[in-house]
């Protein structure tokens, strides 16, 4: 016999494997020892995949529409990882943070900044319709106005800058009929009443915050840039209704540090800086 052939007989028989076994599709499988994991809470991850407000997720959880790894939670506080667990509201899972998007759309004019509209007018979702991922506009732009409009499908992002306490500015071109005095420029450069709603007495008056205008384009009609930090409806067009001109076009140039430079009906993806740079933007 072989020195070799003794040292085969001599090793004691190895283990056969045990496999681990696969968690189930909706489930999580168990944590790796050590693994430490992100908890947050649920109503937040939800904001933050765009599925609602923070006050209206938690609606959702008491509601018990929400689960997580296939139990329906309704407790309110209760925390999960938006990486590894598995999140469904209404039975549809979240796209976890990772797969955050974030483009810049050139709005043409006659388009709604709604998911849907129930005039059956075309929305701005048709030009993400491909997308598996849920996008959605951050603010709006009404149905006549074009230009710069951010989509994204991070919710937590565009409600930090659609709030008013974010005073990101933004800057438009405005064409107006007739040539407004600059007496009347100034009144609103320093703030103006303005109707909140489309009648004047229904819904109140609110005063604009200052703005920025200057002459862009001379004419029997100008242009002019102006640059705000708020958003309401139909600001800027009430605004010159207020010293009487009527708005003829409105063209949205600049959100934040962000500059248009797509034609319209085209977007592109944001760079990692520039999402970095409009996060800092924000005012806190």
């Amino acid at each position: 016999m072989t020195e070799n052939s003794t040292r085969a007989r001599s090793r004691k028989p190895t283990a056969p494997r045990t496999a681990r076994k696969a968690a189930p599709k909706d489930e999580k499988a168990p944590e790796e020892k050590g693994a430490v994991g992100n908890l947050e809470r649920l109503q937040k991850i939800l904001a933050g995949a765009g599925i609602a407000s923070r006050r209206k997720a938690e609606e959702y959880i008491v509601q018990g529409r929400v689960q997580v790894n296939g139990q329906i939670v309704t407790e309110l506080g209760s925390k999960a990882d938006p990486i590894r667990d598995h999140i469904r509201v209404d039975g549809k899972r979240i796209q976890p943070a990772g797969e955050y998007r974030y483009y810049m759309l050139n709005k043409p004019k006659e388009y709604v900044t709604t998911a849907s509209d129930p005039q059956g007018r075309p929305t701005v979702m048709q030009f993400f319709s491909r997308m598996r991922l849920r996008m959605f506009p951050v603010g709006r732009l009404d149905y006549y106005s074009e230009g710069l409009l951010l989509v994204t499908n991070d919710g937590e992002l565009a409600n930090t800058l659609t709030r008013a306490a974010s005073h990101v500015p933004k800057t438009y071109l405005v064409k107006v009929s007739g040539v407004p005095a600059e007496a009347a420029l100034e009144k609103l450069r320093r703030g103006i009443s303005i109707s909140l709603g489309d009648s004047n007495f229904r819904e109140g008056r609110v005063r604009t915050a200052p703005a920025e205008i200057r002459l862009f384009r001379q004419g029997d009609n100008p242009w002019y840039e102006i640059t705000i930090t708020e958003g309401r409806n139909r600001q800027l067009r009430k605004m010159f209704e207020e010293i009487g001109h009527h708005v003829e076009k409105i063209r949205r140039v600049g959100y934040g540090p962000l500059v248009l430079d797509v034609s319209p009906g085209e977007y592109r993806e944001l760079t990692d800086r520039e999402v970095n740079t409009l996060r800092r933007s924000v005012r806190k």
